[in-house]
């Protein structure tokens, strides 16, 4: 393993919060339309987020980019959607996550949401990893890492991060 000097670290993390965390500036962006992610079998994702997760599935379309391909979305609140693509006949392989790449999607739901989507996760024989009284991390039918988190938007284990 690497020798990792923490102090160089957060010396390095304090200049970068001074030069560049700005308080009262705004975003130009409105909010995340939505976040796209692969999978081998658009039925069985429905099922897993739908039924499992609670998200409700609004609109399966043909992918533009894709003749064949299915766009579909699910909405996970406050305006945001989860959307999905499958690619027959690419045989993409196996999720993996690699450096540079993605390493999970954290997904804010509220404390009694939480306990009940813990309880649907368990039902369905889905192994997960709780961490802090808050998160739960698990992987998805396409391996893909998800964390619900039940902190509200805006926080993370009683750190304001917005």
């Amino acid at each position: 393993m690497v020798e990792v000097d923490l102090a160089a670290i957060e010396a390095e993390r304090e200049r970068i919060r001074g030069e560049y965390l700005k308080g009262g500036r705004g975003s130009s962006a409105r909010g995340l339309h939505h976040t796209a992610l692969l999978c081998a079998d658009v039925e069985r994702t429905i099922q897993f987020y739908q039924e499992v997760l609670e998200f409700p599935l609004t609109e399966i379309v043909g992918n533009r980019d894709y003749e064949g391909s299915n766009h579909f979305f699910f909405d996970i609140g406050n305006g945001n959607l989860l959307a999905f693509f499958d690619f027959p006949g690419l045989e993409l392989g196996p999720y993996a996550e690699v450096l540079g790449g993605l390493h999970h999607l954290a997904i804010s739901v509220e404390p009694a949401n939480w306990q009940r989507l813990k309880g649907n996760l368990d039902a369905a024989g889905v192994e997960y990893l709780e961490e802090s009284g808050t998160s739960i991390y698990f992987r998805d039918p396409d391996g893909a890492r998800i964390e619900l988190i039940s902190d509200p938007l805006g926080e993370m284990y009683g750190l304001s991060v917005l």
